[in-house]
């Protein structure tokens, strides 16, 4: 594969196995420049880890997790299915190599799917029939979009495509938003974007105020949305001196 892409160089940083060679030197290029850039990987799929956690304290039992990846390294239906065996997960990704390798690791799983659609097409994604025969969009839902949108550049609109989907979502359905910024490391993150140009999903980070247009008409719960080593901790240990090092930030939204 001669073409790096964001979700094959993360999962390397994660320390998965499922990338190539344009992938891990992609990887290695960002480690350079942000020597700190693994565990900024491991702290952003902490929150996740949290977020899910939270969703299920709360009752929901559906989650639609696009961008997901490869699932392989803390992956959204293992989380679920320590809490409750019948939890249903849908991933969606736009990358071939991940949806392959996330349907080897889904076989037989009949609580679990996966499709390769863009989060772009949220129609596509909704009508879809394997996630309309595994999640049920009239009871809520927990929509997760970690480290995904800041892959997705203004003029495809990813706004719109939030707001399709944050639409079709039932009432007491929560958002989940993990998303990298420039704004703590303005020089670092700046370099990173120029190096992911030549990938398939070149970086689009976010200012604050921008990220948190994506949770318009939504309840965002505590403490907001905000550095994601801060989004409800497990520990105080868990925040380092430094959240905003984290370059990423991570909120929950409540739909009235």
């Amino acid at each position: 594969m001669g073409t790096a892409t964001l979700a094959r160089a993360y999962d390397y940083l994660l320390g998965g196995s499922h990338n190539f060679a344009a992938d891990r030197e992609l990887a290695k290029r960002i480690v350079t420049l942000m020597p700190d850039a693994r565990r900024q990987a491991r702290v952003n799929r902490a929150f996740l880890h949290r977020a899910v956690r939270f969703a299920l304290s709360v009752g929901v039992r559906q989650f639609l997790d696009i961008g997901s990846g490869i699932p392989t390294v803390g992956n959204v239906h293992e989380i679920a299915r320590k809490v409750d065996p019948g939890a249903r997960v849908a991933y969606v990704d736009i990358d071939p190599v991940a949806v392959a390798h996330s349907r080897q690791i889904l076989a037989g799983n009949p609580n679990a799917t996966v499709i390769r659609e863009d989060l772009c097409e949220p129609r596509a994604i909704l009508g879809h029939p394997d996630v309309r025969g595994l999640l049920d969009l009239d009871q809520p839902i927990a929509l997760l979009m970690v480290a995904v949108l800041h892959a997705v550049r203004d003029e495809r609109d990813p706004y719109g495509a939030v707001a399709t989907l944050k639409d079709a979502l039932a009432p007491g359905s929560y958002l989940v938003i993990g998303h990298a910024t420039y704004e703590s490391r303005p020089d670092e993150f700046h370099k990173i974007m120029e190096m992911t140009e030549s990938t398939t999903t070149p970086l689009a980070m976010r200012a604050h105020a921008e990220i948190l247009r994506f949770f318009e008409g939504f309840e965002l719960v505590e403490p907001g949305l905000v550095w994601v080593p801060e989004w409800r901790p497990e520990s105080p240990e868990d925040v380092p001196e430094r959240p905003e090092m984290s370059a990423n930030y991570g909120g929950v939204g409540r739909k009235p």
